[in-house]
């Protein structure tokens, strides 16, 4: 499912537009990233918890050259799905 296949679901699912739909579902997204920018985490009980994840310093290969280069410490985007979640799949 694609970004537009979610929008159109969450509008039949809601009864609203589809303008109203992804204005909703950017809503959501730009608070989820608000939210991992300041540091904190995002709790949805029954789906699951966005957080930001730390990344160390390490060393890697260039594929093409294979000389051995630094790759920089980063901030990921984590994701763990709730109990509820992973019920409904198995």
């Amino acid at each position: 499912m694609n970004k537009t296949e979610l929008i159109d679901h969450i509008a039949q699912q809601a009864d609203i537009s589809k303008a109203a739909a992804g204005r909703a579902l950017e809503a959501v997204i730009d608070g989820v990233r608000a939210t991992l920018e300041k540091g904190d985490s995002v709790t949805l009980v029954g789906f699951g918890t966005f957080a930001v994840g730390e990344r160390v310093a390490r060393t890697g290969r260039d594929p093409r050259t294979g000389a051995a280069i630094t790759i920089e410490a980063a901030k990921i985007p984590k994701f763990r799905a709730g109990k509820a979640l992973k019920d409904a799949l198995n």
